[in-house]
């Protein structure tokens, strides 16, 4: 017989319950993951005494790995520092996208880890980064604005990685589609990978319109930003009994 490692139940009318997995393997995004390979790995990085790696929804449907450890030392390793230590042994889907620090890993009666009993994360950064750099220009503000949006997460650094906050292809997608409509422009799909971060893409949207438009100035484009700001900035403001014109004169919206 065939074992697939699915830990399921015959229910009182016949049909069979999935219940979760025997050896604590996942299926994400297409990939079929061994938690207990991304631990072992964990457990080599410098400062890691312990180590579990659980899969959590971030929201309906949206799955992402968490890594509990607890550090060997104080002050305990970043979130960086963990995420590159992995990146040179694990492939980039089989990184986590948070990682929780705790003092002890839960354990049952027997002594095993509880992984029922861990905390749920907070996938808006776990633990602040203390070179936390906000988002200054429009376009960075227009980008970390769809990010917060698409990776439900509370604020976005202009220097932080989209793919380490927990973004993944078709995120990439539903980011291309929102910065279409608020930006008014194509941007491939290539460029999000190129550029994983706000800042970087923001710069490379920048030198894209300069090359486009022949000049060696982004006001134009950063004022077409503005612009667009400002009309839905009053679109919110104008009285429900208003609509506008194309032309944009004020015309009066019929009522049923």
């Amino acid at each position: 017989m065939y074992r697939t490692g699915d830990l399921a139940r015959f229910r009182a009318n016949g049909d069979i319950e999935f219940l979760g997995r025997v050896d604590h393997q996942v299926k994400l995004r297409g990939h079929r993951i061994e938690l207990g390979e991304i631990e072992t790995v964990l457990r080599q990085c410098a400062g890691i005494r312990e180590a579990v790696v659980v899969a959590r929804e971030a929201a309906p449907g949206d799955q992402r790995l968490v890594a509990y450890f607890v550090a060997a030392a104080s002050p305990a390793p970043t979130d960086a520092e963990l995420r590159d230590a992995l990146r040179k042994k694990l492939p980039d889907y089989m990184l986590p996208s948070t990682f929780v620090p705790l003092d002890q890993l839960p354990l049952t009666p027997n002594g095993k880890i509880d992984r029922r009993a861990l905390p749920a994360p907070e996938f808006d950064r776990a633990r602040a980064e203390a070179n936390f750099v906000a988002p200054s220009t429009d376009v960075e503000q227009t980008i970390a604005a769809v990010w917060e949006e698409v990776l439900a997460v509370k604020r976005a650094g202009a220097d932080d990685n989209f793919f380490d906050l927990g973004g993944h292809s078709l995120n990439v997608v539903q980011v291309q589609g929102k910065l279409h409509e608020r930006l008014k422009r194509d941007i491939p799909l290539l460029t999000f990978f190129q550029h994983p971060t706000i800042r970087s893409l923001a710069r490379s949207l920048d030198e894209h319109d300069n090359g486009h438009n022949g000049n060696g100035s982004n006001g134009e484009f950063h004022e077409k930003i503005r612009a667009r700001a400002q009309q839905q900035r009053e679109a919110a403001a104008r009285p429900r009994g208003l609509a506008v014109a194309a032309r944009g004169d004020p015309v009066e919206s019929a009522r049923s």
